[in-house]
């Protein structure tokens, strides 16, 4: 008489279990260039790939003209309705040699990959193959290659455009707005929600996670759940594309928020308000970007900025040096900054959005970047000129957003962000990636 009651539990119980399953990737910072790498198991069998991540970036892409061998890669036709979504702009007919070649086919949908840092573009096939990440419950690692998109999109790519790209990276990862970026194929492939979250890791050595298709929990130290404190602001719709080639009518899949104030130490930056907005041309407004190291800020917002900062630092007894390092134009001496849990003892920048309360507050370990060698040891304010004629008025950088969770809702289109972890006690390095099974591949 309680059969049916249990087994409706154990029912439900495994409909939650294996909704609450998501995927996941460690990110990995390479110091050398400042860039911000993942890695993913690609082709057939599944091979270790490491690829540059883009926030902002349409489609991901691979280098297909060194080694590529996979059993299972495909190419998509010119007449077929998935090219046809693609927006593609052109169809390639290079010769095809006997057997199968990913660069090489006939009637193939063509896209232009493009590497973000050389803005160098080129034209190369579009392909399917398999992809596989490691499954997450939001506060360990379930499993090693648990989850398996097999029809995953990318496009081909010449070995030329990884070019300035860190050591060992053979394409790029795309987490933009786009239908084929790397989190909606996901969510896609395996009817997860359409989220993602990242939180890239301040530390030298250890890597933050990036979670795809999970609306939290995202436990560090295996008890704090960021998905708990974040504070939302809407995702702002750029547009007009940035891409060498501008696809008509697509606007940018790069992700803007609506920032309205900066403020230091409470008090606000002197600001044009007509450059936090974005115009019809696609000018003006406020991105978040992995691929620029430190915050950008158009020549007019950089020098207010500056000025009110280091006014603000004269009351914590602060002066600048004589000298500065490239790129940075404010610097104090490393012996003059006391050191707290949040990192250098400065004055707080507060990236305000839609309303007074909505705000992100950017502490010392965000602020100021120390830079330590025979000639220096300074701490310096992090933050860079974009020139008079930016494009983007604010770009919020690499630096300005480790040890930060920011939760992508492509459903409801906003944004979560934390501000600092570092101030609950904990760290993106803290999420633990040590895999506690071999569970079988979702698919």
């Amino acid at each position: 008489m309680f059969l049916l009651p249990f087994l409706v539990l154990t029912f439900s119980l495994v409909f939650v279990l294996s909704h609450q399953t998501a995927l996941l990737a460690p990110i990995t910072k390479d110091h050398t260039t400042h860039q911000y790498t993942i890695q993913a198991h690609l082709k057939t069998p599944l091979q270790p790939t490491k690829l540059l991540l883009h926030l902002g970036a349409s489609f991901s892409w691979l280098d297909c003209y060194q080694n590529y061998t996979s059993s299972t890669f495909s190419h998509v036709p010119c007449n077929s309705s998935l090219c046809s979504s693609l927006h593609s702009l052109a169809c390639s007919n290079y010769y095809s040699p006997p057997g199968p070649d990913p660069a090489c086919a006939n009637d193939t949908c063509a896209l232009f990959p493009e590497n973000p840092l050389t803005r160098k573009a080129t034209l190369t096939n579009a392909l399917l193959d398999s992809l596989a990440l490691p499954t997450t419950d939001g506060s360990t690692q379930l499993s090693q290659l648990g989850g398996l998109v097999p029809d995953f999109l990318f496009s081909c790519s010449q070995t030329s455009l990884l070019q300035g790209l860190a050591k060992g990276v053979a394409g790029l990862a795309a987490l933009g707005r786009s239908n084929f970026s790397l989190p909606v194929q996901v969510s896609r492939s395996l009817s997860l929600p359409r989220y993602f979250a990242l939180c890239l890791s301040g530390s030298r050595s250890l890597p933050g996670p990036v979670f795809l298709g999970s609306s939290g929990p995202y436990f560090f130290n295996s008890k704090i759940d960021l998905s708990k404190s974040l504070i939302y602001t809407p995702l702002i719709l750029n547009p007009v594309g940035s891409t060498v080639i501008t696809y008509y009518l697509q606007p940018s899949d790069e992700y803007f928020i609506g920032l309205t104030l900066i403020k230091v130490n409470g008090k606000a930056v002197p600001i044009n308000a007509s450059l936090l907005t974005v115009d019809e041309n696609g000018f003006g407004g406020t991105k978040i970007s992995t691929v620029d190291p430190y915050t950008v800020l158009e020549t007019s917002i950089y020098k207010a900025f500056n000025d009110l900062f280091v006014k603000e630092a004269l009351g914590l007894n602060l002066t600048v040096t004589a000298n500065t390092v490239e790129p940075f134009g404010v610097c104090y001496a490393g012996k003059d900054i006391m050191s707290t849990r949040v990192g250098p003892a400065v004055p707080t920048v507060d990236l305000v959005m839609q309303s007074d309360d909505v705000f992100w507050r950017v502490f010392g370990s965000n602020s100021m970047v120390r830079i330590e060698r025979s000639d220096a040891d300074v701490w310096c304010l992090g933050f860079v000129d974009g020139g008079p004629h930016a494009r983007t008025s604010v770009v919020i950088g690499g630096h300005q957003l480790e040890d930060n969770l920011l939760q992508f809702d492509l459903e409801s289109k906003r944004l979560g962000f934390s501000s600092s972890i570092l101030v609950k006690g904990t760290t993106c390095a803290n999420f633990n990636f040590t895999s506690t099974s071999s569970k079988r591949i979702v698919k």
